[in-house]
């Protein structure tokens, strides 16, 4: 029999210290067309990618064969690395420490792609740290909030 899987992830990270680094709409859809090429060479379905100054979110499909965990770190390292290369965004000290990952139905997909497409006007009127807090309360997932946004990275 063959593989069958469904699983769509919001995965949400953030710069080294929630630094506003990721400044200019044009480096950051450059920055979203090279996570996608990291994307489709793991296989995994990008839907929708799309963040502001500090903190990325991604709607994808993960092949079956591909961890989230080893996917991300491949993210955010290749990103680093291409990023300082490229020059693209000059306060740009890295990635945190740490993301979240949250699950969703092909239900949902529709409404979660509209969110991440919102997220400019979203964080007019919302913190990243707000939002973050909502998608874990949103999720069921417990947090000490001391260790929530350390300053681990």
């Amino acid at each position: 029999m063959s593989t069958f899987t469904q699983i769509i992830y919001q995965i949400v990270f953030s710069t080294k210290h929630r630094t506003h680094a990721l400044k200019g709409t044009e480096e950051r859809i450059a920055l979203y067309k090279y996570i996608y090429g990291i994307l489709k060479n793991n296989k995994c379905m990008l839907y929708q990618i799309n963040g502001v100054e500090n903190h990325l979110h991604i709607a994808t499909h993960l092949h079956p064969e591909v961890s989230l965990s080893t996917l991300v770190k491949t993210i955010k390292v290749s990103t680093s690395h291409w990023i300082k290369q490229q020059n693209l965004f000059p306060d740009f000290a890295g990635w945190a420490q740490g993301y979240g990952a949250f699950t969703y139905t092909i239900k949902e997909k529709s409404a979660l792609i509209r969110y991440i497409e919102k997220q400019e006007s979203h964080h007019r009127i919302i913190t990243f740290e707000k939002e973050f807090r909502g998608l874990l309360r949103e999720h069921g997932i417990d947090y000490e909030e001391r260790f929530l946004f350390s300053n681990r990275g």
